[in-house]
């Protein structure tokens, strides 16, 4: 571990993983605490361990008949009980604002969006407005812009880029992210501290959908850079992607946030010296409609203060779902 960094905790960890972190230090058991929390057990030591590997200090001692808190997780037990408590206080004091607040949200977004940020913000919105409804559907990254401005959606979530015209929409950066490329490990690319498109261009590609943002922004660029992209395999989902990058059979490119500590344990993550690699998510909305108490309180909601803007995922989202 490369020692504390409080930037790198404020950035990438989130209130779950707070409380998650406070009841295995009450519990002294990560089982336990994962079962007082609703989340599986190994989905809360993954949790724990990256908690570990951001903060860059071991945080529990661990033997056969559980943990226990080292002395800098003793620290950080005490300030993040404080930040829950502050937190406890401002629902309470914001409690006359939101209460009585009620209707229906439709959000539109990317199911990459959705996984890698949005479902904690509608977790937290469904428990600050229960009598909001929230109706989400995820879309390709042009389609969320299109049910924008046909009015089916009051919000979209989407990446800006290429592939999306924002004429009509008014919009703000909700968060951003980056692609890297991934390879295998012992693979001539693995060492490089950075890869360029023209680099990837000539591997063996594992390409997403055909409709992602994601791929339009690399074939874009390689058509830019003058190489013409040829995938060896297409698959829809990213965890089919790496599987296929561990097994050796070519690279991928995927956003940085998206990978565990498994994943870099088991793969090598190349920046990708490319400038369209930076990512900006954008909130929408339909330029000069009105929105609804509701619809405002949602946008607000999916635009969480910098310190809690953390890639890890959610352990679940609320609301109807329809495609």
């Amino acid at each position: 571990m490369s020692g504390f960094n409080k930037l790198h905790l404020i950035r990438q960890v989130d209130l779950f993983t707070i409380k998650l972190f406070l009841s295995a230090a009450e519990e002294k058991q990560i089982g336990r605490a994962a079962a007082r929390e609703n989340i599986a057990p190994s989905a809360a030591t993954k949790r724990i361990q990256d908690l570990e590997q951001i903060a860059g200090v071991r945080l529990f001692d661990r033997s056969p008949r559980g943990v226990e808190l080292s002395a800098a997780g003793q620290v950080l037990a005490k300030h993040f009980a404080d930040i829950l408590h502050s937190l406890e206080a401002l629902r309470g004091d914001m409690s006359e604002f939101t209460d009585g607040v009620a209707g229906r949200v439709s959000i539109a977004s990317t199911a990459s969006i959705v996984i890698q940020f949005l479902a904690r913000e509608i977790g937290e919105f469904t428990r600050d407005f229960p009598l909001v409804d929230i109706d989400l559907r995820d879309e390709s990254n042009p389609n969320v812009v299109r049910a924008v401005l046909s009015g089916d959606a009051d919000i979209g979530v989407f990446v800006a880029g290429d592939d999306v015209a924002l004429d009509g929409i008014e919009s703000i950066e909700y968060r951003s992210d980056r692609l890297v490329a991934v390879v295998p490990r012992g693979h001539p690319l693995a060492d490089e501290k950075s890869v360029t498109i023209e680099q990837l261009a000539k591997e063996k590609l594992i390409a997403l959908g055909a409709g992602t943002s994601l791929m339009a922004s690399v074939r874009t660029a390689a058509r830019r850079a003058g190489q013409e992209l040829q995938p060896k395999f297409r698959v829809n989902s990213v965890e089919a992607a790496r599987s296929l990058v561990y097994a050796g059979v070519g690279v991928t490119v995927q956003p940085e946030c998206m990978l565990s500590n498994e994943d870099r344990e088991r793969l090598a993550i190349v920046t990708l010296d490319e400038p369209w690699a930076r990512r900006s998510l954008q909130i929408g909305t339909l330029r000069g409609r009105a929105q609804t108490p509701a619809a405002r309180a949602g946008q607000a909601a999916a635009r969480p203060p910098a310190a809690l803007n953390a890639p890890l995922t959610s352990r679940r989202t609320t609301g109807r779902r329809s495609r």
